[in-house]
């Protein structure tokens, strides 16, 4: 394989059905770029300002980010391809998310589907539930349904 080296440059490329696997990209400038049909499994991003940044209908499994700020972060339409979508697979859900040390304060999940969650060791301060369906959901093992209708029941 051939090696291009572009050192202290100021290039635009252009290019189109290529191979840089195992290339590097070190103190560059790639603002405004478009990258399209990428393949960039196993590839490590450090010390990146990516604001502003767009990822669309990507493959972001086994996706770990660390110690970022996602201030104004708007982060929708996750989860496996619907029915009408080329590469949705029937009866295939998708694996869990792990969230660990984050700062969500202020944040909100509208038409989130959070069955099945757990929630440890997490200032749940001021949250507010608005038209949620909270069947089968425990708070220190205690039901909230049922904490909820003793509370009518003593009115």
């Amino acid at each position: 394989m051939d090696i291009l080296t572009v050192h202290n440059a100021t290039k635009k490329i252009d290019a189109v059905d290529f191979n840089l696997e195992n290339s590097r990209f070190i103190n560059g400038c790639m603002s405004n770029s478009h990258l399209e049909n990428m393949m960039m499994a196993g590839t490590t991003i450090i010390n990146v300002n990516a604001s502003n940044m767009k990822i669309a209908n990507a493959n972001l499994s086994d996706l770990e980010i660390e110690g970022a700020q996602l201030g104004g972060a708007y982060i929708h339409n996750i989860g496996m391809p619907p029915q009408d979508h080329p590469m949705h697979v029937p009866n295939i859900t998708m694996r869990p998310v792990r969230f660990e040390d984050c700062e969500l304060h202020g944040s909100q999940f509208n038409h989130c589907n959070l069955s099945n969650v757990r929630i440890t060791n997490c200032d749940l301060s001021s949250i507010e539930l608005i038209n949620c369906n909270i069947k089968g959901m425990t708070i220190n093992g205690i039901a909230v349904e049922d904490l909820l209708n003793a509370m009518d029941n003593r009115k």
